[in-house]
């Protein structure tokens, strides 16, 4: 985001690219995958013009650690959307300090302790989220004692679901 400093707009194609896992081919297209996504598209999105993603892409492709970085992105499937059709449970975790080490240890040792299967866990990267959270994705239902074992970590500042 550094590279980007003086331009917002620039920093919010950049901040869509990583949080949807798009990436920048050769020709300076943004794709997922092999699926090309129009300038158009990802300039409405984000409320800039189109030739702010064209100067983008452009900056990304000029750059030897943004090319590395954004030729080798990828997206990964999210089951939080469907969670509820498919009746599993999402328990977000929203922490103090989410840089501090082991949170998502010792969050997923409480639920194994008491047996209770983790279909998918994400967490919300702190350099891109303003209140970065952590999603366990199961589909058995969380006994109250692990939820309020979860909210008297020192760390934790609230547990939904």
């Amino acid at each position: 985001m550094e590279k980007f400093a003086g331009s917002p707009g620039q920093q919010a194609v950049v901040r869509l690219l990583l949080e949807r896992g798009f990436s920048v081919n050769d020709d300076g297209r943004v794709v997922s995958g092999g699926i090309e996504i129009p300038d158009t598209r990802i300039a409405r999105e984000v409320d800039v013009d189109r030739r702010v993603v064209d100067a983008t892409t452009d900056a990304i492709l000029a750059d030897a650690e943004l090319n590395r970085i954004f030729r080798n992105i990828t997206a990964i499937p999210s089951l939080m959307d469907l969670a509820p059709v498919l009746g599993f449970t999402v328990l977000t975790v929203e922490v103090g300090d989410p840089e501090r080490a082991g949170i998502v240890a010792e969050i997923t040792e409480l639920l194994a302790d008491h047996g209770v299967p983790l279909r998918q866990v994400l967490s919300d990267d702190p350099e891109f989220a303003d209140e970065p959270a952590l999603y366990l994705i199961t589909d058995e239902t969380v006994p109250g004692e692990v939820l309020v074992a979860i909210r008297e970590l020192p760390y934790v500042q609230g547990v939904e679901f």
